[in-house]
C-alpha cells in the first residue's frame, strides 16, 4: 500500500508563524497535487499543552533557541507554537485533507518533546503510528512536510528502525535550516532513503 505521510504542516510553522520554516506555505500546493498519487495518506501533529519543557518561556532566563539538558537529553529551546487547541496548531487551511484517513498527534507530553511521528524524543512512548500502519500492510512510506531538518528527518529514521522503506519528496519538504539540509540529505541518503521530487510522479 504506497502511503504518504504530511508531517506537521500547521500554522505556527508558516511564514508569520512565531517558529516559522522558511517558505513553508510553498510545499502545500505540491502536497495536495501529490497526494492523490496515494492508497493512504495520514498526517502528524505537534500538539503541545501550555509551558511545555521544549519551550523557551518554561525555564527561566532562556531564550528561544538556547539548549540546555532535559530529561537526560539535550533539547534545543523552541519560541512557544503549536498549543493545543489554538489556532496556531491547526493544520494550514490551504491543506487538503479529505484523503486524510488519520492524524497522529505528538508532544503531548509536558515533560518529552517529541520531533517523530512515531515515538517522543526518549524513545519510550509510542504515538501508535507504526502499529497503525502495520495493521494495513504499509511497508514503502512517502515523506513531506515540515521541518525536512527536524520533524520530517526524524520520523523518516523512525521509520526506518520501525523496518519500513522511506522515500523524502523534497520540493513538499522545507527545512528551518536550509545551510544545514544538505548534510540532513547526506545522512538520510547512507540509510537508504530515496530522494526525490514531485516531478517523478506520472503526470
Amino acid at each position: 500500500m504506497k502511503t504518504l505521510i504530511i508531517v506537521d504542516v500547521q500554522n505556527d510553522f508558516m511564514p508569520g508563524g512565531p517558529l516559522e520554516v522558511p517558505y513553508g506555505d510553498l510545499i502545500v500546493p505540491v502536497i495536495n497535487k501529490v497526494q492523490g498519487y496515494f492508497d493512504l495518506v495520514v498526517a502528524t501533529q505537534d500538539w503541545h499543552p501550555e509551558n511545555h519543557a521544549s519551550f523557551a518561556s518554561s525555564h527561566l532566563y532562556k531564550k528561544p533557541f538556547d539548549k540546555m539538558l532535559i530529561n537526560g537529553i539535550m533539547q534545543t529551546l523552541w519560541p512557544d507554537h503549536c498549543i493545543q487547541g489554538s489556532p496556531g496548531a491547526e493544520l494550514h487551511h490551504s491543506l487538503e485533507s479529505n484523503r486524510i484517513a488519520a492524524i497522529f498527534r505528538k508532544g503531548m507530553n509536558i515533560d518529552v518533546d517529541s520531533y517523530s511521528g512515531f515515538y517522543d524524543n526518549n524513545h519510550l512512548f509510542s504515538t501508535g503510528l507504526s502499529g497503525y500502519l502495520k495493521d494495513k500492510g504499509v511497508n514503502d512510506i512517502y515523506f513531506c512536510g515540515l521541518a525536512a531538518d527536524i520533524c520530517v528527518y526524524y520520523t523518516i529514521l523512525d521509520s526506518i528502525l520501525e523496518g519500513f522503506s522511506a522515500t523524502l519528496i523534497e520540493d513538499a519538504s522545507r527545512p528551518l535550516l536550509p545551510d544545514k539540509f544538505d548534510d540532513i540529505k547526506c545522512e538520510l541518503a547512507k540509510q537508504g532513503v530515496r530522494i526525490i521530487t514531485s516531478s517523478e510522479f506520472p503526470k
